[in-house]
């Protein structure tokens, strides 16, 4: 096939490229199994006369036997269009601009089929910037071309809702059983779009147990400096995703696999976050068993694990210098804190009960008098705790006076009724919601009546 003048090779290939359909009698996945959010708005859209698709991670998901947690959909719709079609819709997003369908507080993902990109044309709609990373892309194409803008083969798999079918353009159904991760178009020119690629190489790697293609992975040690200018936010919620999902322990290793730790975090901070680390290990292990028993985490103890050894390490060395140990534990933490900030931005909302954490660990040594006994009120008691058990565990904390407050918590009265609701903010502490402060009586002035 001969491309026109204004087709890009690309573009060309994704036109000439023939699917492979995979008709429902061939395929196991069953519309019983989206929820039902994603059914109604497949079904609004094809009614409406727009193509429309279940893609990505859940159909990858179902295929592998797993229980997704989003249900995605893609169509030819625009953005304006389908926010027309459903009464509760919004457009968000300026990178990439896609609509979240509400119902109630949850949503359903919209996003309409991309056009390839091709570097050497110039549209107001596309941009990049010199490394070749796409800071806007808001041209619309067609499902061929969608697929090939697809990150991996297995997530670039659409299940049509007009026949039920599975449409598959890259290859995606054929590696899922290989188990193999593989990326779609030359290696180097994905990651330059969009360094963060590397870090989902590493996450799926470590969630699904696949092997990773070569060439897929060979680029991933060159390139991975290129992280280093994603925005400080966005790598907060790859951080989250990597670590807080059920697969913490094994997303270190892969990270450490690809070398990509040594551009995630400072220098000065790096040294302790590492796979053989008896604290992180732990620390990884046990939010792992959380997620699995559906209990809630949060960001606030994963950095608190993260950081511990670096605040600890600056905190002892400001106190040999000759501050005051709590100073010197307030200080670590904040300028600990205050550097992770440039690389990845930790919403205040977690960094400060964090904080609160580390300063809370010294008064576990101390078990004598009522002022001791105080510690059990602090809103951040359960968590400081939890933090202590696993010092405990890494050999860093004395085993008795664990035992200690591990008593004086068992013989603490019951939480009253809706006292471990997790805060709205929260993604929710491993058993470590704040409890409440107890009302103490204002004592009288002396001589009133």
């Amino acid at each position: 096939m001969t491309s026109s003048p204004e087709t890009s090779p690309a573009a060309a290939a994704a036109s000439s490229h023939q699917p492979i359909v995979i008709p429902r009698s061939e395929h196991p996945i069953s519309r019983k199994q989206f929820c039902d959010r994603a059914l109604k708005v497949l079904y609004r859209l094809h009614e409406s006369g727009y193509q429309a698709y279940l893609v990505g991670g859940g159909i990858r998901d179902l295929l592998l036997g797993k229980h997704p947690k989003d249900f995605d959909v893609a169509t030819d719709a625009t953005p304006e269009e389908v926010r027309k079609l459903f009464r509760r819709a919004r457009i968000i997003g300026r990178r990439f601009k896609i609509v979240h369908v509400m119902f109630g507080r949850d949503y359903t993902e919209v996003a309409t089929f991309r056009a390839l990109h091709q570097p050497e044309s110039e549209h107001e709609d596309v941009q990049s910037d010199s490394e070749g990373r796409i800071v806007r892309d808001n041209r619309y194409g067609t499902l061929e071309e969608d697929a090939f803008r697809r990150d991996f083969t297995v997530n670039a798999l659409y299940y049509n809702i007009a026949d039920f079918s599975i449409v598959d353009y890259m290859g995606g159904y054929q590696d899922i059983l290989d188990r193999r991760l593989r990326i779609i178009g030359d290696p180097d020119q994905r990651y330059r779009e969009d360094p963060v690629r590397m870090l989902r190489a590493a996450r799926f790697t470590a969630k699904l147990l696949f092997s990773v293609d070569a060439a897929t992975a060979e680029p991933i040690r060159r390139l991975g400096g290129l992280l280093e200018a994603i925005p400080a936010a966005r790598l907060f919620d790859e951080i989250v995703k990597l670590f807080l999902t059920g697969h913490g322990e094994r997303s270190l290793l892969a990270l450490e696999t690809f070398h990509l730790t040594d551009h995630l975090f400072p220098r000065s901070i790096l040294d302790g976050i590492r796979a053989d680390s008896v604290l992180v290990r732990r620390g990884l292990a046990s939010t792992d068993d959380r997620v699995r028993a559906d209990k809630p985490v949060t960001p606030f103890f994963l950095f608190a694990v993260l950081l511990w050894p670096a605040v600890q390490r600056r905190a002892d060395r400001l106190h040999r210098g000759g501050m005051p140990p709590a100073a010197a534990m307030q200080r670590a933490s904040a300028e600990v804190a205050g550097e992770l900030q440039s690389r990845i931005a930790i919403p205040r909302r977690f960094s400060t009960p964090m904080s609160e954490i580390f300063r809370l660990q010294a008064r576990f040594e101390r078990t004598k008098g009522k002022r001791s006994m105080a510690l059990l009120d602090h809103p951040r008691f359960r968590a400081a705790y939890d933090f202590m058990l696993l010092r405990t565990a890494a050999g860093e904390f004395d085993q008795e006076l664990a035992d200690f407050w591990t008593r004086v918590q068992d013989e603490m009265p019951p939480q009253a009724p809706g006292d471990d609701i997790p805060e709205e903010d929260d993604l929710g502490p491993p058993d470590s919601q704040p409890r409440r402060r107890r009302r103490r009586r204002r004592r009288k002035p002396a001589g009133a009546s």
